[in-house]
């Protein structure tokens, strides 16, 4: 046997070697990652939703499509809190477009009556102060409690509102307060939808679409 052949040989197997160690280990880091996903959203639905709930709400899911929950028309899972059945709430996320470097992803929890039990920020890619603001104060806290009719103007101070701005950076919060007024708009109007009973014995609800913006899928 030549030592080309040889060579080729070898280098056959080492590679058929490489591609089954390869292929294993992004299936077994695929699982964990995926694992990772279900409890971090766990632990965030945990945060926002009423408090009671008795169901799974990462596993009763209503998906919704509206561009005032974000531009791109991607759909977005409304997730349901129930006790014995009964809808307690439901929490879902919307996009802050205009934040001062991008996209603001802010988790909802409402009540089923659209009173904010919590908000979090789930994802920004604003600079260091102005994320540690939103964050890792108090300020999220101040959307407790409210609700579409509850503060009758909807803002920053600057603009007449309700909600503190912070100190020389009115853009973010601005923003902040926009989009969770957008999601409370959207959930009294599909109310019925969100909060409808399950309709399969594993306790997902329905997955439903409509609205402005139709498209692909958020989660």
């Amino acid at each position: 046997m030549s030592d080309l052949v040889k060579m080729g040989l070898i280098l056959t197997v080492v590679g058929g070697v490489a591609t089954g160690f390869m292929a294993a280990t992004e299936e077994f880091t695929r699982d964990r990652i995926a694992e990772a996903k279900r409890r971090q959203l766990q632990e965030a639905l945990g945060k926002v939703l009423p408090e009671g709930f008795d169901n799974q709400p990462a596993q009763d899911v209503v998906k919704l499509t509206d561009a005032r929950l974000n531009r791109s028309g991607k759909p977005v899972n409304f997730y349901v809190a129930r006790k014995g059945g009964v809808p307690l709430g439901s929490a879902f996320t919307v996009t802050a477009p205009d934040g001062y470097s991008g996209n603001i992803d802010v988790l909802v929890g409402v009540s089923q009556d659209g009173v904010i039990s919590r908000i979090e920020i789930v994802a920004h890619a604003e600079t260091p102060g102005l994320g540690d603001k939103m964050v890792k104060t108090d300020w999220p806290k101040s959307f407790e409690g409210k609700s579409l009719g509850n503060p009758v103007k909807w803002g920053v101070k600057k603009d007449g509102g309700t909600f503190d701005q912070f100190a020389g950076a009115t853009i973010t919060p601005r923003a902040v307060v926009a989009a969770v007024h957008r999601g409370l708009e959207v959930f009294a109007e599909r109310r019925g939808e969100i909060l409808a009973p399950s309709t399969t014995s594993g306790g997902e609800a329905t997955a439903v679409s409509g609205g402005p913006g139709q498209g692909g899928e958020k989660p």
